[in-house]
């Protein structure tokens, strides 16, 4: 059963920073407590990456730094009136953070959005996290440059957007299913619209339903999807009540959609 703790993944990068800050105004939103972990292990050398040589790695010096990341965390969510934690795990951050995800009901982890081979290395935990975490997990991305700059506040502190807007990503599935509770009861929280959007890749000749015979009325398929959804998110809404909510079901794959809606969204869930 999933905890009232919020884990945040840090490392001392500006990203996780940036990550720390939305958990940090998570957990006093719903008067969470909040645990820093960092997590670190010893690079690893072939023999011929080392060309006849050694290195010597200080383990007790590493770890020390860990440390030192995940206090400074844990120093700035107490500052801020938090009860807060600072945890170091020896081992891959993913697999730390996936293990500590047992005992929370959220885990934030930031990352660069960069793009190219060099972030398909650094982003493997924002990659493989919320599909094995054991509860829900927010992956906050950071802005780069003048923008980044643009959002700071006079102390260098980056300012987080306010939350007015969630998208939340429905499919039919028990998955998609989960992800609308949670969007609903996060609506809930921050007073937000709740946009559910549904994707239906039935386009001529593009989409995965474009074998679909010619005499298929696909206006006729698009409205009962919509219909579906629609009925999905009144059960659900009576669970969670004064969420205003509106339904978007659109020709095409649920990735495409949401990466566009993400645009204009403060929150996206989906399910994993």
């Amino acid at each position: 059963m999933p905890g009232s703790q919020i884990i945040v993944g840090v490392d001392g990068s500006p990203a996780s920073s940036h990550a720390l800050n939305w958990a940090m105004r998570q957990a006093a939103k719903t008067g969470q407590s909040l645990s820093a972990v960092c997590s670190y292990s010893l690079p690893s050398f072939t023999v011929a990456s080392l060309d006849g040589g050694y290195a010597a790695l200080d383990d007790a010096a590493i770890a020390s730094a860990a440390r030192q990341v995940s206090e400074d965390a844990r120093s700035r969510a107490a500052a801020a009136g938090l009860t807060a934690t600072a945890q170091v795990i020896a081992g891959d951050a993913a697999g730390a953070l996936i293990e500590a995800s047992h005992g929370a009901s959220l885990v934030v982890v930031g990352t660069r959005g960069g793009s190219g081979f060099p972030e398909r290395l650094l982003g493997t935990v924002s990659s493989a996290l919320p599909a094995h975490a054991a509860c829900p997990t927010v992956v906050v991305p950071y802005r780069y440059g003048a923008e980044a700059r643009d959002a700071a506040g006079a102390d260098g502190a980056d300012r987080l957007p306010a939350v007015r807007r969630i998208v939340v990503g429905v499919d039919g599935s028990a998955t998609a299913r989960a992800a609308l509770r949670i969007a609903l009861r996060e609506a809930k929280l921050w007073n937000a619209e709740l946009v559910v959007v549904g994707g239906v890749p039935i386009a001529s000749g593009s989409g995965l339903l474009a074998w679909l015979p010619a005499t298929v009325d696909r206006t006729q398929v698009m409205s009962d999807v919509r219909s579906g959804v629609e009925r999905v998110v009144q059960e659900f809404s009576q669970e969670v009540p004064g969420v205003t909510t509106k339904v978007v079901v659109i020709d095409g794959t649920g990735a495409e959609l949401l990466t566009e809606f993400s645009g204009s969204a403060d929150l996206l869930v989906l399910g994993s």
